[in-house]
């Protein structure tokens, strides 16, 4: 007797309650693990002695996270969410043990890699799972729900890793993994929604390669460019050609193929269209707004306390798990574009908040340890901006996702979910490293010939913003430098922040412009079956 398929129309509804529940732990280990390494990297660098490998900590997992996301999200069209999701499940708790057993960084960078193809495979397949769990009208509240876990997992990433680095010991960021993945693993491995697979799935190999080789050269050129190499060097050069060519052959190997990686097809659904262009600019947006929001709470506000300034983080994680929660709840009756459009007009108000931040100024304080003190924090508008911040970002997350299922067919949901996600990492790193160089020339700007004047009296200062702000904070206590030199300094940083608040928010409003274009005809709703169907 042949075995009725299970889908969202038959599933035990106790079942879809706890698959959902590993689905969202699964989640939140993948994205918190994700921003861990912010407060305790420096321990651990130095723990490990490997200091010159710092940023490969962080690269090493966004680098295969990335590349991951895509392939992730096909194959499990091809056979299932079931086996991808526990093979992202298994390669993510086997990189958090031994990552947490390293014994110097060159292990540690290998299992943030192990680690990053985990939560590649994990994030796009959870994202796609509620498409089989629930039925469109239902969708956007879940994956309300699921973008209130990401926004979690994310913000209170750091929180994490820097209490248990300075209460317990830095290896357990990596060990409180396991059992979150543990009970994920038991709420997921008897039970899930099956798609209709062929006999013989018809893997695109070549499609993989050529888009893997794409990925990773474009990831290491913006996550390493104007840090390990120059933007005006023959390495950038090279890695541009060697982009170009691997573009060029993914895109001639994804219209012979008879299963893509990425189909050709996208490109006629507009609404898919849309929502990938509107993640991307989601991630540039955010990217740079919440590295300059990082810049001004840790350096100037909680002077170099860097897991106090992540604690007020947590007003913008409450901004945007209430609009998540909320847009995902409502948008079937409202539609997707009032939130879409809405979403980038906020996150722009709370980065103008953000720029309006000033502080009085640097004086003589012989109470203080470094002899200076800055005067006037703003600590109160600094929590509204990050609270608005979080408002805006919650509205632009859930709608796209949902809007994006439902325009899809139903045996390419993987397909279509993964290259949003896709996007919306790779606008991630191009977030970085553009707003990493207009930070940087505005201060080089700003500053003028002030390095020059400071070096004279034996400080040097670095023109580059990445790399001057410990410097910059520590010369402004130096006794002997003088209020006047040190207030330079200090307005040069602000004005350069301040720029990138407002650039990084009129990015965002570009979405509101691409919000417009995204519509998605409501599916008629299809009746469920009065008995649940048990998977054989």
């Amino acid at each position: 007797m042949a075995v009725e398929q299970i889908t969202y129309h038959n599933i035990d509804p106790k079942v879809r309650k706890s698959i959902m529940i590993g689905l969202c732990l699964a989640m939140l280990c993948a994205c918190f693990d994700g921003t861990i390494i912010g407060t305790c990297g420096t321990k651990i660098a130095n723990e490990l002695h490997g200091n010159g490998l710092f940023t490969w900590m962080v690269t090493a997992y966004l680098l295969c996270e990335c590349v991951t996301i895509p392939i992730a999200g096909k194959l499990s069209d091809l056979y299932g969410r079931k086996p991808l999701f526990l093979i992202g499940l298994g390669l993510f708790v086997g990189g958090s043990i031994i990552a947490g057993m390293s014994q110097n960084m060159e292990m540690l960078v290998i299992c943030r890699g192990i680690q990053g193809l985990g939560g590649g495979i994990l994030i796009p397949v959870a994202t796609a799972a509620i498409a089989d769990l629930y039925s469109p009208e239902v969708r956007a509240k879940m994956q309300g729900m699921l973008a209130a876990i990401f926004g979690i997992g994310s913000g209170i990433g750091p929180i994490i890793g820097g209490f248990i680095t300075e209460n317990i010991d830095w290896r357990w960021c990596f060990y409180i993994n396991v059992p979150l993945a543990a009970v994920a693993f038991i709420l997921t491995i008897k039970k899930f929604p099956s798609p209709e697979i062929p006999n013989k799935p018809t893997i695109d190999y070549l499609g993989i390669v050529s888009l893997t080789a794409f990925l990773a050269v474009l990831i290491v050129l913006f996550e390493c460019g104007g840090n390990e190499f120059e933007w005006m060097s023959l390495v950038t050069v090279a890695l541009l050609v060697i982009m170009v060519l691997c573009a060029i052959l993914f895109v001639r190997t994804e219209k012979r193929a008879v299963e893509p990686i990425l189909s050709p097809k996208l490109l006629k659904n507009k609404t898919i269209m849309a929502g990938g262009v509107y993640m991307l600019l989601f991630g540039i947006g955010m990217m740079g707004a919440m590295t300059f929001g990082g810049y001004f709470g840790t350096f100037i506000l909680f002077e170099l306390d860097t897991l106090t300034a992540s604690y007020y983080t947590l007003f913008m994680i409450v901004g945007m798990m209430v609009t998540a929660m909320i847009s995902g709840a409502k948008c079937e009756k409202t539609g997707y574009r009032p939130w879409l459009i809405a979403g980038p007009a906020i996150v722009f108000i709370g980065l103008v908040l953000f720029a309006m931040l000033q502080v009085d100024k640097v004086v003589l304080d012989p109470t203080m340890p470094y002899m200076y003190s800055i005067l006037g924090k703003p600590i109160t508008l600094f929590c509204i901006a990050e609270f608005v911040l979080g408002v805006g970002l919650g509205c632009m997350m859930t709608p796209v996702m949902a809007a994006v299922q439902n325009a899809s067919d139903e045996k390419e949901m993987g397909m279509n979910t993964s290259a949003v996600n896709l996007l919306r990492s790779i606008g991630t790193s191009l977030g970085t490293a553009i707003f990493t160089m207009l930070l940087n020339a505005q201060y080089a700007g700003k500053l003028g010939a002030l390095p020059q004047q400071l070096s004279a009296i034996g400080i040097h200062l670095s023109d580059k913003a990445t790399e001057f702000i410990e410097p910059m904070v520590s010369c402004l206590f130096i006794p002997g430098i003088g209020e006047t030199l040190s207030n330079k300094v200090l307005d040069a940083f602000i004005a350069s922040v301040d720029f990138g608040f407002i650039a990084g928010g009129l990015v965002i409003l570009l979405a509101s412009v691409v919000g417009f274009f995204i519509k998605t005809k409501k599916k008629d709703a299809e009746p469920e079956l009065a008995q649940p169907v048990e998977e054989q």
